[in-house]
């Protein structure tokens, strides 16, 4: 990850607004604002609990949909936190050591939330009865270091 991306002091506050980072809006001469884009038009109070709203998947969405939403959202680092932490509950290893290292709560989000989905899946046991490589799903596959291999095979040791 670039180093750029990382955070190195972790938010405090857990108002969404509060912990925003501060960030100028562009002068109506430099900026084509959408009748659409509420981000510009609304306050930033407004935007962030329209946006605290979104699941994991829309935040994304919401992230990639312009310039102007991307910027509100990499400056809203608070608005990842939620579901970075929900992440933890199955990766707590792999999120304490990113927020450790620095990283903010959406770049920690980005780098173990598909890690969590198939963790979750192989320690609840969804492929405990499979045979063979052709038996798994699609995408039931995902880089995992030697720990997360170890808890999945004392996972399936104790059923």
């Amino acid at each position: 990850m670039p180093k750029g991306s990382k955070q190195t002091t972790p938010q405090q506050n857990t108002h969404p607004v509060a912990a925003c980072k501060k960030f100028s809006v562009p002068s109506e001469e430099n900026q084509k604002t959408s009748p659409k884009d509420f981000v510009q038009l609304l306050p930033l109070e407004i935007s962030m609990k329209i946006f605290s709203q979104l699941d994991i998947q829309s935040l994304c969405h919401a992230a990639m949909t312009c310039k102007s939403w991307n910027h509100t959202l990499e400056a809203c680092d608070n608005l990842w936190k939620h579901h970075c932490l929900t992440v933890r509950s199955v990766c707590q290893r792999e999120i304490d050591g990113d927020r450790g290292n620095g990283y903010s709560w959406k770049i920690t989000l980005l780098r173990n939330y598909r890690k969590s989905k198939v963790k979750y899946e192989w320690l609840s046991g969804k492929y405990s009865n499979i045979r063979s490589r052709s038996g798994l799903p699609e995408k039931s596959m995902y880089p995992m270091d030697a720990d997360t291999w170890g808890e999945i095979l004392e996972a399936e040791l104790e059923r």
